[in-house]
């Protein structure tokens, strides 16, 4: 990632420091990614500490998300999809299992950015951060995957874009290969407790995201999916939830380590 983007942006450029983890999501993450010619996507999370003005003061920050477009050439740009918590705000959606934010604490190391040892804090007790309850939010997603890929967004460019996939292949393929690999990874991660991020089927996600699969064919092996995800969930040896006291007093941890490390700046005068 090109640290200027950071630099450019005088919030993320003042987070910088509180930034405990950092790591690329998306495409990139699950070993997906294409090069586009002209265009590209790129997803990146991170999860900061609170800035002493939100844990002593007023202010309130629990997400930041932008959209910067890096031009890399005269016919080539870069989309940075970026998005970062806050611990707390972070924690509070792994105790939903919420996939998208479980996945920062399984990456391969080569796609964290950033992993001070308080992030690594996060990684190592990940076991610890995900439980049962992840086969609702895995099989919630994936049954919304399944609904927008064969309905068109209503409007604007991402629309523009899914229209133009249902048109050429009779459904959105893009959802196509996410439905697949949330149902594996649901299937995986109730079975042995791993959750694979990096995938190792990623050229068959792929022959799906190209359109090389007929919409029937994703249809039954979804169908086959949904089925061994419940199977899993029967027999899974996960514990049924994660434990809030646990990541209660992980934040708390983390929080006062940071600030041990980074004693806040010295108090002005008395108001």
């Amino acid at each position: 990632m090109n640290k200027q983007i950071i630099k450019n942006d005088k919030l993320l450029n003042e987070l910088e420091p509180y930034c405990i983890l950092k790591g690329y999501r998306g495409s990139i993450a699950h070993n997906t990614y294409e090069e586009n010619v002209t265009h590209d996507d790129k997803d990146v999370m991170g999860i900061f500490v609170p800035h002493e003005d939100v844990l002593f003061g007023l202010e309130k920050m629990e997400t930041i998300e932008r959209m910067v477009e890096e031009k890399l050439s005269q016919k080539r740009t870069v989309t940075w999809d970026i998005i970062y918590y806050s611990l707390p705000k972070y924690l509070n959606l792994v105790l939903k299992q919420n996939p998208n934010v479980l996945s920062i604490l399984w990456l391969s190391e080569k796609h964290y950015i950033k992993k001070s040892s308080l992030g690594d804090k996060l990684v190592k007790n990940r076991h610890k951060l995900i439980s049962k309850e992840c086969y609702k939010s895995f099989t919630g997603y994936a049954y919304g995957q399944l609904h927008r890929m064969t309905h068109m967004a209503p409007t604007g460019k991402l629309g523009a874009k899914r229209k133009e996939l249902v048109e050429r292949f009779g459904f959105d393929v893009k959802n196509a290969s996410h439905l697949i690999r949330l149902l594996k990874m649901g299937v995986e991660v109730l079975t042995t407790g791993e959750l694979l991020v990096e995938r190792p089927d990623n050229n068959m996600l792929l022959e799906i995201k190209r359109g090389e699969w007929e919409l029937q064919r994703v249809l039954d092996y979804a169908n086959s999916l949904f089925r061994l995800v419940d199977e899993a969930l029967i027999k899974s040896p996960m514990a049924n939830k994660v434990d809030y006291h646990f990541a209660n007093e992980l934040c708390k941890w983390i929080t006062i380590n940071f600030y041990k490390n980074n004693p806040p700046i010295p108090l002005g005068e008395e108001p």
